[in-house]
C-alpha cells in the first residue's frame, strides 16, 4: 500500500531531479549562463510549487491527497482529479492557494464519479 510519506518523498525526489534538467535549456549563440540561471529558476519554482502543494494536499486528512494532480505553470496552480464533495473540492484549493509563490488557482478538480478510461 503506498502511503502518504512514500509519495511525498518521491514528489521531493523528483523536484530535484527534475531542476538539474533545466540545466540543457541555452540555445545556440544565447548567453548560457543568463539562460541557465532565467530557466533553472523558473522551473524550479515551478516545480517547488507542485511538491508544496502536493505535499500540503497529503499532508491534509480532509482531502485525498493521493486522488488530486498537480500542475504548475508560471506559478499558476491547476488541480484536477475526483473528490467525493464540493466542500473538499474547495478545501484543495484553498490548500494550494494557501502556498507560498502560487499566484492563481485553477480548480478542475470533479465531484463524484470516476474518470473512465
Amino acid at each position: 500500500m503506498i502511503t502518504r510519506q512514500c509519495v511525498l518523498a518521491s514528489l521531493v525526489a523528483l523536484g530535484v531531479a527534475g531542476y538539474s534538467g533545466a540545466f540543457a535549456a541555452a540555445a545556440p549563440g544565447e548567453p548560457a549562463r543568463l539562460i541557465l540561471t532565467q530557466t533553472a529558476e523558473g522551473y524550479m519554482s515551478d516545480t517547488a510549487i507542485t511538491a508544496k502543494v502536493k505535499s500540503a494536499l497529503l499532508a491534509d486528512q480532509s482531502t485525498s491527497g493521493l486522488a488530486i494532480q498537480v500542475e504548475t505553470e508560471k506559478g499558476v496552480v491547476q488541480l484536477s482529479g475526483f473528490v467525493d464533495s464540493a466542500m473538499e473540492k474547495e478545501k484543495a484549493a484553498d490548500i494550494a492557494r494557501g502556498v507560498e509563490g502560487v499566484k492563481d488557482v485553477k480548480n478542475d478538480i470533479r465531484v463524484g464519479g470516476k474518470e473512465t478510461p
